[in-house]
Order: C-alpha cells, then structure tokens, then sequence
C-alpha cells in the first residue's frame, strides 16, 4: 500500500530532494508553498503524514502545527518538523506546537526515508 505523505515546503530545492528520496521509494507526495496552502491541502488529501518547513513565509510552522491539531479532520495526521532550527529548545517548542516529529535539515538522504516511515504507524489515540 502507497502512503500519501503532504510536504509544507517554501524552498523549492528542499522539497524537490525530499520528493524525489520518497518518490523513488513508492511514496505519494503532494507539496504546499506555503502554510495556508498546506493547511487547505491537508484537509482536502488528508495524508498519512506530513512534513512541515517551520521558516515559511506569512504563517510558520508553530501556526500550522497549531491549526492542523486544532482541527478534527487533521488531528491525527503525523506533523513531522524537517527544519534547520536546531538551537537549544527548538525541537521541544516545534513538539509542544503539534509536530508528532523532528528531523534537522539538511536531511541526510541515506536515513530520510526510514525516518518518515517509523510516524506511518502512529497513533495518536496512544496520546491521549
């Protein structure tokens, strides 16, 4: 079974590498510019998970983490955080905010992949 995975992505470069590495690996990927299109996109394709750029232009990432929880149609879907945020409590706030996930940029394309897979069997019930 293919996984739909949703990239929230503003440099192209980044999302290109990313799509490319889970493309090649069976991966249904769509991609959002931006945090607003992100949002819509999730909603409408609800993915098997997402990965989420904090640094995007009108609404960051902490945003959309917050609206995607926020809201009962994508509550359950895995917020992976691939950022280059890596200071001292970057990651907790990025947790705190929605993200189930944390991956620094740049992504190392010999892991990627298998980093993306362990979140396809969360469950967020187990949160609760």
């Amino acid at each position: 079974m293919s996984h739909t995975l949703l990239i929230i992505e503003d440099n192209l470069q980044n999302s290109y590498m990313m799509r490319f590495l889970l493309e090649k690996h069976g991966f249904e990927v769509r991609t959002a510019e931006n945090g607003p299109d992100g949002i819509r996109s999730a909603v409408e394709y609800r993915p098997d998970a997402i990965l989420l750029d904090i640094q995007l232009p009108g609404m960051d990432g902490y945003a959309v983490a917050g609206r995607l929880k926020a809201d009962q149609l994508t509550n359950c879907i895995p917020i992976i955080a691939v950022t280059s945020y890596a200071m001292a409590g970057d990651r907790e706030k990025i947790l705190s905010a929605g993200a189930t996930g944390y991956i620094e940029k740049p992504i190392n394309p010999e892991t990627f992949v298998n980093e993306i897979r362990q979140y396809l069997s969360w469950d967020c019930k187990e949160e609760e």
